[in-house]
């Protein structure tokens, strides 16, 4: 699974940073690594060095093997909040879309050939 990290003008995407980030995300997505090929984090700050409330945002797109990529976004007024809550959708959204797969191929009903 590739992590691919992009920020805005309005944030500082140091090494440090980037790393943690990649960590989380992988640590949060491990089951699903054998599915998702590559997953783009989006962090932004609409308000710049002003506060502002829910003014951090992430999005993540996780692309799927041989499906359409699925992506989810969440506004916070933290970058770690707002991380923590794309995760907890990604995750939600992913058990949905692969059970639901998952029940497809188990209902299929075409013949074995030999």
């Amino acid at each position: 699974m590739q992590i691919q990290i992009n920020t805005d003008r309005n944030i500082k995407g140091h090494e440090t940073f980037i790393s943690k980030i990649s960590e989380q995300v992988e640590s949060a997505l491990s089951r699903f690594s054998e599915h998702i090929t590559r997953l783009e984090v989006h962090l932004s700050d609409a308000n710049g060095v002003k506060f502002g409330e829910n003014d951090k945002q992430c999005m993540i797109e996780a692309r799927l093997e041989n499906r359409k990529p699925i992506a989810v976004t969440h506004q916070a007024d933290t970058l770690d909040k707002a991380i923590d809550g794309a995760l907890v959708k990604l995750v939600k959204m992913l058990e949905s879309t692969l059970d639901r797969l998952h029940d497809l191929e188990r209902k299929r009903t075409d013949p074995v050939r030999i």
